[in-house]
C-alpha cells in the first residue's frame, strides 16, 4: 500500500484522498459531530439549571435564617 501511495503525485495524497473521504464518510462525521454538540448543549442546560437551583436555595435558605431560628 505505501509503494502505490509513493508513486502517486502530492495532489491525490494530499487533496483527493482526503475529498473522497470526506464524499463518502461526510454522512457519519456529520452524524458524530451533531450528537457531540446535542449532548454538549444538554450538559450546558443542566448545569444551568442545577446552578439556577442551587442559587435559589441558597437565596431561600439566607432569607429564612435571617428571620430568626424557630
Amino acid at each position: 500500500m505505501r509503494e502505490i501511495f509513493a508513486s502517486m503525485p502530492w495532489w491525490v495524497k494530499w487533496v483527493a484522498v482526503p475529498v473522497i473521504a470526506l464524499v463518502v464518510f461526510g454522512g457519519l462525521i456529520f452524524s458524530i459531530v451533531n450528537f457531540v454538540v446535542w449532548l454538549l448543549f444538554k450538559v450546558l442546560v443542566f448545569a444551568a439549571i442545577v446552578g439556577g437551583l442551587v442559587y435559589v436555595v441558597r437565596k431561600f435558605m439566607a432569607g429564612s435564617s435571617s428571620r430568626g431560628d424557630w
